[in-house]
């Protein structure tokens, strides 16, 4: 399975898991010239921005450790850039859906898992 399958299957995985929990999805794959937001979704009345990441081997740190400050940086710039299409602006925050093992079967999910507050 090329990359891009594999990673289209681990948002749809962590999409799932998540409505599970009751979150409704409002967007995925959400692109603009800052970066890309995996999945857009709504936790009753906050608007939560999700990073999805999968790791079949923890050799380089496991799935969070990729999550960088910079890539926490281009994540709340597109995010910014979806809030200003948005008539008001709701309490927001940045998630982290972490899946790891050969078939993505672990699944951790980290709320709050990055502040917002970068220039």
């Amino acid at each position: 399975m090329n990359p891009r399958s594999k990673g289209n299957q681990a948002e749809r995985c962590a999409e799932a898991f998540l409505a599970r929990h009751k979150l409704v999805l409002v967007q995925r794959n959400y692109r603009c010239r800052f970066g890309e937001i995996d999945l857009i979704m709504r936790d009753g009345e906050t608007l939560v921005f999700v990073e999805v990441r999968m790791r079949s081997s923890w050799n380089f740190g496991g799935p969070g450790s990729s999550i960088t400050l910079s890539k926490q940086r281009r994540l709340v710039r597109a995010a910014r850039h979806y809030l200003l299409s948005l008539r008001t602006e709701p309490c927001c925050r940045f998630d982290a859906v972490l899946l790891s093992g050969n078939d993505g079967s672990d699944i951790e999910w980290i709320r709050n898992a990055f502040e917002g507050n970068y220039p």
